[in-house]
Order: C-alpha cells, then sequence, then structure tokens
C-alpha cells in the first residue's frame, strides 16, 4: 500500500507543479518566459498522465503539445515581434533571476519521472490496462473521426489567419 501511495504523491506533486507553471504562464509578462512556463506545465501534465497509467497519452502529450504545438506558438511570437515591444517595456534585470523559477520546476519534474522509470511497476499499479497505440488509433479514426477533421480545420484556420495579420502592409492597404 505504500507504493500506491507513493504513486498518489507523485501524481500530486506533477499536478502541483502543472498548476503552479500554468499560473505562471496565464500572469506572465513576457511572452517568452511564458512559453518556458507552458514547456514546463505540458511535461507535468504528461508525468500525470504516465502515472496514471497511459503512456501513450504522456508520449503523445510531449510529442504533439509540448513539442509541435509549442514551436507553432514560438513561430508565432517571432512572426508578431511580441519579444521586441517587451523588451523595451520589461525591466533590465540581466542575471539568472529569471531562470530560477522553469529550472526548479523542470529539475523537480526530472527528479520525479527518474523515480519513476527507476520504479516502472509503480505507475501500472493504478490502472491495469494500458492503453496502446492502435486502440486510440481505433477510436480517433472511427466514431471521433468528425472531431479530429474539425480541430485540424480549426487549426488551420487560425494557422492562415495568423499569417494573414502578420503580413507587412502594402503602400495600398493590406496584401
Amino acid at each position: 500500500m505504500s507504493s500506491l501511495a507513493s504513486i498518489e504523491g507523485l501524481f500530486y506533486l506533477a499536478a502541483t507543479i502543472a498548476i503552479v507553471a500554468s499560473l505562471k504562464v496565464v500572469t506572465g509578462k513576457n511572452t517568452v518566459h511564458a512559453l518556458l512556463y507552458l514547456v514546463i506545465s505540458l511535461l507535468a501534465v504528461a508525468v500525470c498522465f504516465y502515472l496514471m497509467g497511459a503512456p501513450f497519452a504522456a508520449g503523445l502529450e510531449v510529442i504533439v503539445y509540448a513539442g509541435a504545438i509549442l514551436v507553432l506558438f514560438v513561430f508565432a511570437v517571432m512572426m508578431f515581434g511580441l519579444g521586441i515591444d517587451e523588451t523595451h517595456n520589461a525591466p533590465q534585470s540581466r542575471g539568472l533571476s529569471l531562470w530560477v523559477g522553469p529550472v526548479f520546476l523542470g529539475l523537480l519534474l526530472l527528479i520525479e519521472l527518474i523515480f519513476v522509470i527507476g520504479n516502472s511497476d509503480l505507475s501500472l499499479q493504478l490502472n491495469n490496462q494500458i492503453v496502446d497505440s492502435k486502440q486510440v488509433g481505433m477510436l480517433l479514426y472511427g466514431p471521433y473521426l468528425l472531431a479530429v477533421e474539425i480541430s485540424s480545420f480549426l487549426l488551420l484556420a487560425g494557422l492562415v489567419a495568423g499569417y494573414h495579420y502578420a503580413k507587412p502592409e502594402s503602400r495600398g492597404g493590406r496584401l
């Protein structure tokens, strides 16, 4: 029973890290720092998925959200030039104090993940059924096909709209 309590403790630690990092994303004044906290938040959610017995969902969380979607966010920040305006209004603190929060939360997650992977029998005690990629594929391209297609069109529309509003104006108006 003590291993079940340690799994719950690790789950609550990862959930707390996700909540703290998410709050820093919403309340942060610097866009790039908010993106760093968003990475930490998404990784903490992936650890929660892994601890609940869904390693495939944890892998998808890391690859799709923390990888691909965050690259899209960074691209949007660079395209809109959001970092340029913030550097003029931001306080001039040069040092390691800006890195303390993300590094501390990231190290906590790394220590927790090393502990969980080292004790791999711990993660399977909460849920005996592991979801594999075949089951996820059957659901995504079966009853949830319409939702997958609608979300892909929504992401494409957001990308096209972002490009349209970010392109420079011509002399006669918008291009």
